[in-house]
């Protein structure tokens, strides 16, 4: 695994947020106030209570959901006109694969929907097979893998755009802890390889966020505020070995801190 950029490096600023608010017709204040920036090459994890807005945050930067108020750009653009390039993948809690589909048409289907050919189609499918431990499985169907083989495929399946933005809500919520703990590695590895990608990701898990990230957003209850944003100023590659030392117990306890205060 290579060492990923170093964070005091000048990087390119692909999200940013000025008094970004969200309001659903039903009066619920999902999100207020939020100021964010984020440079290229950052893994930034969200951390908050069930409801903060955390996913509608994810909506607004994929350009599913439109804010009430405030700003935001995506690669120096609109959500929408970075969606349109390919510049932004998500990865959700659900693998959603299509269950009739092989893995490697599941995995290509971006591509497809971009209108390539099965010949080029088959060739990016089978290299980020191969990245994420797949390849020999790509004419299975989905049935017949498990939970964290699906999730591999579903993460497959966003990297094969090649995107500079990868957004992963939950990915591993469902997951046990063993596979859990293997995937957050394996994920760092496919970070590691690529210098210019971003990675967002949402998770409950404070531990999670913490191993993963190279900083970390704390969110308040709803209406969700950015409390904090926490440092993790451990350099890349990471072992399991991380998890037990003084330092990631003291990350540890002041993402807990903020989210309690």
């Amino acid at each position: 695994m290579q060492q990923h950029m170093e964070l005091t490096a000048v990087r390119k600023e692909r999200v940013r947020m000025g008094q970004l608010s969200k309001v659903y017709p039903d009066g619920t204040v999902a999100v207020k106030d939020v100021n964010l920036s984020i440079n290229e090459g950052e893994f930034l994890s969200f951390v908050g209570p069930s409801g903060c807005g955390k996913s509608t945050i994810f909506k607004m930067i994929t350009g599913l959901s439109g804010p009430t108020d405030g700003t935001l750009e995506v690669m120096g653009t609109t959500p929408k006109q970075a969606r349109k390039q390919s510049d932004t993948a998500f990865v959700f809690q659900d693998h959603t694969l299509l269950p009739w589909s092989s893995v490697i048409d599941n995995v290509s289907l971006p591509l497809a929907i971009r209108g390539l050919s099965r010949k080029e189609r088959q060739l990016e499918a089978e290299r980020v097979l191969e990245l994420v431990g797949l390849k020999d499985y790509m004419k299975s169907m989905p049935r017949q893998l498990s939970g964290g083989m699906k999730m591999r495929a579903s993460i497959a399946r966003a990297l094969i755009s090649k995107p500079k933005l990868l957004l992963m809500d939950e990915p591993f919520g469902a997951l046990d802890e063993i596979t859990r703990q293997t995937l957050q590695l394996e994920l760092l590895d496919l970070w590691s390889q690529d210098q210019e990608m971003t990675v967002l990701f949402v998770t409950h898990n404070v531990f999670e966020a913490v191993f993963l990230s190279t900083r970390i957003a704390v969110m308040t209850p709803r209406p969700g505020k950015i409390a904090a944003v926490i440092d993790v100023p451990v350099p890349f590659p990471r072992s399991e070995s991380f998890r037990t030392t003084p330092e990631f117990g003291q990350i540890v306890r002041s993402v807990s801190d903020a989210l309690k205060h």
